[in-house]
């Protein structure tokens, strides 16, 4: 037990150095967060995309289920182009998969994302103990109100010098995101190119330069990725694919089954679903898009093009127009309760720790 204490496990309260990732999306669902908490990991609400009423009723419904520590997750949001002609030609690349499922052409998105002062200001008053986010850094106003009332922030950065910046501004934590790891890519300084490092030359790095915590997260699926990563720096890991295929999940099982049937060489960056850089399973749609890779709005308008496509085709059980984000490591995926996925984790790190096996 105390080869995995860590500075990660004594100031957010739990007992294992290992988080759950803020998956948004309505993969974390509020039975999966309270489980890995009670479990003695942190649990972590995926809220980028909730109301701010909805996320008041997450977090209780959390609280309901468990009285361990667990984080909410935002995206930082950031300027983009309305760019009304790339806005038309997407909705017409679009439409052919819209015809496939009789669904109204080239619709009304609606907003493109939620009001982040009305969702950040939801985490407040919830007085939520950790809280979590990527895509930038965080506004000092923020900073401040939330270490008032005693929360502990988590940034998340993909390059060394993100790292700096977040240390700079006030977090107690850094997410060292690794190019291996599922789902949107925390980038914030420069291209998406620029934050493509792997974890093994992330970590280390990070963990020289910053006196804060690093928090390691990109293909890890079990405890020869915890012990590793503990070995090069980290002081925990956060873990999103793994958790995917856990029963308390809120993946679908179409979604489920193709994380567990990914290969080693299954996944892809993509811009054709969101219009931000993001790693997840190959389909037809990413294959036949993927051509327009750089044509696309930007984020968070062309997320917002894509939604009635994604989720008439998550009702339809079609796997070849969902966005399957997932981590280079999929293959390796088990579906566990996620407490005995974390028992799992923990036994595997501590037997490789000791030289076991």
């Amino acid at each position: 037990m105390q080869l995995l204490t860590t500075r990660v496990t004594e100031r957010l309260g739990i007992r294992y150095p290992i988080i759950q990732a803020g998956m948004a999306g309505g993969t974390t669902t509020p039975e999966l967060v309270a489980a890995v908490s009670e479990a003695g990991g942190l649990g972590t609400l995926g809220a980028g995309y909730m109301s701010a009423d909805r996320i008041r009723e997450a977090i209780r419904e959390i609280r309901e289920r468990t009285d361990r520590p667990f984080a909410v997750n935002l995206f930082i949001p950031e300027p983009f182009e309305e760019d009304r002609e790339r806005i038309e030609q997407a909705q017409k690349r679009l439409d052919r998969f819209r015809r496939e499922m009789c669904l109204p052409a080239s619709p009304d998105p609606g907003k493109y994302r939620e009001p982040f002062e009305e969702q950040i200001s939801a985490v407040l008053e919830e007085r939520v103990p950790v809280f979590s986010f990527t895509f930038g850094v965080l506004p000092s106003e923020w900073v401040k109100r939330l270490k008032r009332q005693g929360t502990v922030l988590i940034g998340t950065a993909t390059t060394v010098e993100e790292g700096a910046l977040l240390e700079e501004s006030g977090v107690d934590m850094v997410v060292a995101q690794g190019s291996e790891a599922g789902g949107h890519r925390g980038t914030f300084t420069g291209s998406a190119a620029k934050g493509m490092v792997g974890l093994m030359s992330l970590v280390p790095q990070m963990a020289d330069r910053v006196r804060i915590p690093v928090i390691a997260a990109g293909g890890i699926m079990d405890g020869r990725g915890l012990a590793a990563t503990l070995m090069l720096g980290a002081e925990g890991v956060q873990m999103g694919t793994a958790f995917l295929t856990c029963r308390e999940s809120g993946a679908n099982s179409v979604y489920r089954d193709a994380v567990r049937n990914a290969r080693d060489d299954g996944t892809v960056l993509t811009r054709s679903f969101s219009g931000r850089y993001a790693r997840g399973l190959r389909n037809r749609f990413v294959s036949e898009m993927g051509k327009y890779e750089e044509e696309w709005p930007d984020y968070p308008i062309q997320n917002a093009l894509t939604r009635d496509i994604r989720r008439e085709a998550a009702r339809r059980g079609n796997p070849d127009l969902m966005s399957l984000w997932a981590g280079q490591s999929a293959s390796l995926s088990r579906s566990l309760p996620a407490a005995e996925l974390i028992r799992n984790v923990v036994r595997e790190a501590q037997d490789r720790l000791q030289g076991k096996r």
